[in-house]
């Protein structure tokens, strides 16, 4: 029996059997669930700024958590290993539970709470439910680090469960969103509809030719001003990465010099490497 994926703007339509174009949301009898389900392939104890978030519990610690997957296909991806797998990557299987019991353990390290990171962890939507309804009621902090992809609806259901994000502006150019399978209408809306819910910071990655030109930044970060002055911007630097390995690394000037035209709407931008 054919069915349709409801996670993000692809509503695949799949096959019994069959997995998306994330690579890991499969047709199981006649019900889409994601296929990596608890599958963990990294997990670390990182700095809250490495999310990177610098306004929330600056100088705390979160464990970091990813799988595998994506829905948006990034010729820049600096985890294409466990975002774009060929195949199934190795994985250790955590449940919800000892999810929990791990990041409880670490309190004593600074560690308060849990980021949902690495690969796109919303391709996995089920499994960060779970973990994030378990962790609230033992009083951790839930962080997803996302390029916001998402429909609507799975997202409202999952953000009151949800303390912080990170969310990935990649450009402010629909034709750029084209390129990686997505669009900009999407993350907009995202970050948008986050914002009353979470605490949000952006970040977009600066690529040399791609999304650089001084007035693409300057419409992206007044169109967010609009939501808040106050919301911290990342202008990152881009360094080479999967298919874009061949290319130069962002010139640090042209990043601090897009971070002053930021500042003219924003009160909180932020500049470095990615």
């Amino acid at each position: 029996m054919k069915s349709e994926c409801p996670i993000c703007p692809h509503r695949c339509s799949l096959d019994e059997g069959r997995t998306g174009l994330c690579g890991a949301r499969k047709n199981t009898g006649g019900k889409i669930s994601c296929e990596n389900y608890g599958r963990i392939t990294s997990i670390a104890l990182d700095p809250i700024e490495k999310k990177p978030l610098k306004e929330f519990h600056p100088g705390s610690y979160i464990l970091s958590v990813g799988s595998y997957g994506c829905n948006l296909r990034c010729p820049f991806c600096q985890n294409h290993q466990i975002s774009m797998p060929d195949g199934i990557p190795d994985a250790t299987c955590v449940t919800p539970e000892n999810l929990i019991e791990n990041a409880l353990s670490l309190k004593t390290r600074g560690n308060i709470g849990i980021a949902y990171t690495y690969n796109e962890p919303l391709v996995g939507y089920e499994y960060v439910m779970d973990c994030a309804k378990l962790a609230r009621t033992k009083g951790l902090k839930n962080v997803l680090v996302t390029n916001g992809y998402i429909n609507e609806k799975p997202l409202i259901e999952l953000l009151p469960y949800i303390d912080a994000m990170n969310i990935d502006l990649k450009s402010f150019s629909s034709v750029f969103y084209q390129k990686l399978g997505g669009d900009t209408a999407t993350v907009k809306r995202t970050i948008s509809l986050s914002a009353d819910f979470a605490h949000v910071e952006v970040t977009t990655l600066i690529i040399p030719g791609e999304n650089d030109s001084k007035a693409e930044i300057d419409n992206l970060a007044s169109w967010l001003s609009g939501i808040g002055r106050d919301i911290p911007l990342h202008i990152s630097r881009f360094v080479p990465r999967h298919l874009y390995s061949g290319k130069a690394p962002t010139p640090v000037d042209t990043v601090y010099s897009l971070a002053e035209i930021a500042r003219k709407h924003l009160s909180r931008v932020y500049s470095g490497n990615c």
